[in-house]
């Protein structure tokens, strides 16, 4: 018996810790066409879990979803998004390959952005070993 309830309160505190923990999440956008969606999933997902408090999320950004964050040509509401959920405390990767490849510098996206030199899809190959949660809507 006293086996028995030691393991049932090692199995409640380790449920415990486990529900203290952040979830962590890696959305993953290659699609020009698809970054304001997924932005929306960040947004709802956001809220779903009841605030950033309770979430680490990271968006790598390759392929023409880079192109998207461009600040001489993307959409005024789009680069107001990113400022919101950049302050919310979520992490924009961009791909270095693709960087090199549009002739796009940091300074081209908005301020926060992180170069990714080993590749986007390395780095969300990264995150997942690291236990993240991959989405790509």
């Amino acid at each position: 018996m006293k086996k028995i309830v030691a393991l049932l309160a090692l199995a409640i505190s380790t449920l415990g810790v486990h529900a203290a923990e952040k979830l962590k999440v890696v959305y993953h956008v290659t699609e020009f066409e698809r970054v304001p969606f997924v932005l929306g999933n960040i947004e709802n997902h956001i809220k779903g879990v009841g605030g950033p408090q309770n979430v680490e999320i990271i968006l790598v950004a390759h392929g023409t979803a880079v192109k998207a964050f461009d600040k001489s040509s993307a959409d005024k509401s789009l680069l107001e998004r990113y400022g919101s959920l950049q302050k919310q405390g979520i992490e924009f990767d961009a791909c270095g390959n693709t960087l090199n490849k549009e002739k796009l510098t940091l300074q081209d996206l908005p301020s926060g952005f992180v170069r990714v030199d080993q590749g986007g899809v390395v780095r969300v190959a990264k995150l997942q070993h690291a236990g993240y949660i991959y989405i790509r809507p």
